[in-house]
Parts: C-alpha cells; sequence; structure tokens
C-alpha cells in the first residue's frame, strides 16, 4: 500500500506527482528544486543557495515522513552546468557525514523554471 507524503514546509507540486511516496518501508522523494515554500518563489544567488534550498526542501519531506538523511539510499542530482559540480558536492555532503548513499549527478539541458539544481531521494527504514 501507498501513502502520499506532503508538507508545506516544502514546495507543493507544480505538476501531477506527488512530493513523496511511501511504499513497504521506503520513500520516494519527487525531485526537489530551490523553491522556497514560504515565497513560492526560486530562491535567488547561485548554485550553492539553490543546493542549499534543495537540501531544505528534502529535509523537510524526510522528517514529515519520519525519516532523516541517515535513511537515504539512492539520490540522483540533476545540474544544469557540470561546472556547478563542486558547489552542489559540498552542499550535498554536508548532510552525508558518513555512510552516504549511492548516487548519479548529471547535467541535463535545462531544469524545471530554468534553476541550477534539482534532486530526488530514495530512503529506506531499517
Amino acid at each position: 500500500m501507498k501513502k502520499v507524503i506532503s508538507t508545506t514546509n516544502a514546495p507543493a507540486a507544480i505538476g501531477p506527482y506527488s512530493q513523496a511516496i511511501e511504499a513497504n518501508g521506503m520513500l520516494f522523494i519527487s525531485g526537489q528544486v530551490p523553491i522556497d515554500p514560504a515565497t513560492g518563489k526560486v530562491v535567488e544567488g547561485d548554485v550553492t543557495a539553490q543546493a542549499e534550498q534543495v537540501m531544505k526542501n528534502l529535509d523537510a519531506i524526510l522528517t514529515t515522513a519520519g525519516y532523516d538523511f541517515s535513511h537515504v539510499v539512492k539520490s540522483t542530482c540533476l545540474l544544469s552546468d557540470m561546472a556547478n559540480f563542486a558547489a552542489m558536492n559540498a552542499v550535498y555532503g554536508s548532510r552525508f557525514k558518513e555512510n552516504p548513499p549511492a548516487r548519479v549527478a548529471y547535467a541535463v539541458k535545462t531544469l524545471p523554471l530554468n534553476v541550477m539544481v534539482e534532486i530526488d531521494m530514495i530512503a529506506v527504514k531499517p
């Protein structure tokens, strides 16, 4: 059975998808972009500022579902430019001090709302 996870502490879905779905002890979080849920707008600044907001949004969804970053087993990081990889990686890595999850990161032609970074995650409770 699947359970829809939703929180006002992360941006509302901008299409026909859920912020996250929990099924069989696993949490599947949709790609998060750097929208500030308080304003509904993309945060201003460089990729570091955008990555920080993305991680805050992911944290809000994890927390709402009763998970945290230690439960994350897989993530996908999408970048508008691989030149931003190091800055995104520094922000991302600050959330995973030990046993980081499996991950893939790559550049794509364009991201929604022309943002610089989007990240999705899969988390599992032991």
